[in-house]
């Protein structure tokens, strides 16, 4: 099932989309009538089964000024915010972390954790802002998107993808200047505004068979910058979930982003950066797919 927010009339909406239209959803509040209904998937996600099963109802049933196509719709990001920071994995494909260690040249470093902060997300479809005063090197990471659907800690890596709530795609756009400026600075390089967009929508975990056999593409102005498989992660999903629960509890409708995959800008060579006009295409094939161009902000 597709849970996504869109926006009418000013107003932050609530959809399903139907399984078997894909280009329809269903506006929950319009369908469900006075029938209490979240307002939005936090809201879903805290509800559990019981709202799950009446969106699938609705999703069925409902007909009229109720059903709308994707096509029409402003679509925002699914969460705005998520609870807390978006949790991130870095260096979590090996080709990835060969190519950094080169560029940096260093050593090929583990995988390891980091935040973007809440106010980096945006629209799945909304345009990247980048400010040369602020950064010259601007770049873009394809991710996997991991929704967390029930508080847990210490979770074990048999039971991790039971905490699951589903799925959803994120590019971490990062300032590589300000990542490695200051001594590293993993967290405000990841953090500009608008630097997270994040969607379309979220897929529920009951309609990806295996998380670890999803193409990740991204695309720049048509070229293919990244291609590759989640199979290819050094550490898979239900082992990431294992270990950020250590010591520390996920609750539900936190983000985590599961790393990136080899063919970052900042490896290349020479290396390469986004420039306003550019358009991204970030593709978790299965799950959805964001555009977005960059647009320069006045000095």
């Amino acid at each position: 099932m597709k849970l996504l927010m869109f926006r009418d009339r000013g107003a932050r909406r609530l959809g399903v989309g139907r399984d078997a239209e894909s280009d329809q959803v269903v506006d929950v509040a319009a369908a469900a009538g006075g029938d209490s209904m979240p307002a939005d998937i936090l809201g879903v996600i805290d509800g559990g089964e019981a709202v799950l099963d009446r969106l699938r109802e609705l999703a069925s049933s409902a007909s009229g000024e109720a059903v709308r196509r994707i096509a029409d719709l402003e679509l925002l990001a699914p969460f705005d915010p998520p609870r807390g920071n978006v949790l991130c994995i870095g260096r979590n494909y090996q080709a990835h972390a060969e190519e950094s260690a080169r560029a940096n040249q260093t050593e090929v470093g583990p995988p390891t954790i980091f935040t973007k902060a809440i106010s980096s997300i945006t629209d799945p479809y909304g345009d990247i802002p980048i400010n040369p005063a602020v950064s010259t090197k601007i770049d873009w990471e394809v991710e996997l998107g991991v929704v967390i659907g029930s508080t847990g800690s210490n979770i074990k890596r048999v039971n991790a993808l039971e905490h699951v709530f589903g799925y959803t795609v994120v590019n971490d756009v990062t300032a590589r200047d300000i990542q490695n400026g200051w001594g590293g600075q993993w967290f405000k390089g990841k953090s500009l505004d608008g630097s997270c967009p994040v969607g379309p929508w979220v897929l529920t975990k009951d309609e990806v068979d295996d998380v670890q056999s999803l193409q990740v593409q991204l695309r720049v102005n048509g070229v293919v910058k990244q291609d590759a498989n989640t199979r290819d992660m050094i550490y898979p999903v239900d082992a990431i979930i294992e270990w950020l629960s250590v010591g520390m509890t996920l609750r539900p409708g936190m983000l985590i982003a599961t790393g990136t995959p080899e063919g970052v800008g900042f490896a290349r060579t020479p290396p390469e950066f986004l420039t306003a006009g550019d358009v991204m295409e970030t593709e978790v094939m299965g799950v959805g797919l964001l555009r977005n161009t960059v647009v320069e902000l006045p000095s």
